[in-house]
């Protein structure tokens, strides 16, 4: 039989096409890998990013521990523990500005713009991003609760209690990134995106029982502060690590934290979720 007369061969099948959800998801992880690879190759970022949180541990345990009062108590090592649920929780909560900015960024070079010309997931840039931001903190955190136990501070009521409040903090921080999606979305530079971030973030995390009891307040403050979403993860915190100077008040954040921390973290993420992927869509238009 000649090469003219041979039966031609079957072209190879496609590969099956992802659905919408499994698009979105494999974009996600590439976009993901694309920026953790990026952390990787600045360095001097990571680091400088484990320094601060160092540096507030060290400043208020040493510098403020022996002024605080917690649970009528001034001893210096029941404010340590006592510290080191807000510290956390504000770790997790300033990364926010660190994500705005590298929106922001990505904004500023055109990078959004070349993701856009790609047949990829809209929302997959956003995600992704936010997942790195999200790995990069969990690694904070580690080196920060080595730091904790250097200083003093233990768990109390067990490991599984213990990963379960690293949990929500991480939940909490993630929720939060959202947030400074959408600020690096709406400004027009990486430093006004910091800036923003950081504006609102600072009543965020002292107008709460990060750092002081709420119960010393005066009584307009102390219930802002038992509302805040940042108080509920502290105290959940608290309560999981077995921690001194979970607060006695009768706000239900404050009765059921655990439960308000989940439910706080998971409505912001749908919220600023949505506003940050429907800003994205309509700049992209």
């Amino acid at each position: 039989m000649t090469a003219s007369t041979a039966p031609a061969r079957p072209a190879p099948a496609a590969p099956p096409a992802l659905g919408g959800v499994g698009q979105s998801v494999r974009d996600s992880l590439v976009v993901a890998k694309r920026n953790l690879l990026r952390m990787s190759r600045i360095p001097e970022v990571v680091i400088f990013g484990l320094i601060q949180p160092i540096m507030f541990v060290v400043l208020f345990s040493y510098v403020f521990g022996g002024s605080m009062n917690v649970g009528g108590s001034t001893d210096s090592e029941i404010y340590r523990e006592f510290l080191m649920a807000g510290i956390f929780a504000q770790t997790v909560t300033f990364a926010t500005a660190g994500a705005g900015a590298g929106i922001a960024e990505d904004m500023h070079k055109g990078l959004i713009d070349r993701f856009r010309s790609l047949p990829m997931a809209r929302g997959a840039v956003l995600t992704g991003r936010t997942l790195a931001d999200l790995v990069q903190t969990a690694l904070t955190l580690v080196v920060l609760a080595i730091v904790a136990a250097l200083v003093g501070w233990r768990i109390h009521e067990g490991v599984p209690k213990a990963l379960a409040a690293f949990g929500l903090l991480l939940l909490l921080g993630y929720a939060f990134t959202w947030v400074g999606a959408l600020i690096g979305l709406s400004v027009r530079s990486p430093e006004a995106a910091t800036s923003g971030g950081l504006v609102w973030l600072f009543p965020v995390t002292f107008v709460s029982n990060a750092f002081v009891d709420s119960g010393n307040m005066t009584a307009w403050l102390r219930h802002i502060a038992d509302w805040n979403p940042f108080s509920a993860t502290v105290q959940a915190c608290r309560e999981l690590f077995g921690n001194p100077g979970v607060v006695q008040s009768d706000a239900w954040p404050m009765e059921h934290p655990v439960l308000a921390s989940l439910i706080y973290s998971v409505v912001i993420i749908l919220i600023f979720r949505t506003l940050a992927v429907r800003k994205y869509r309509n700049s992209a238009g």
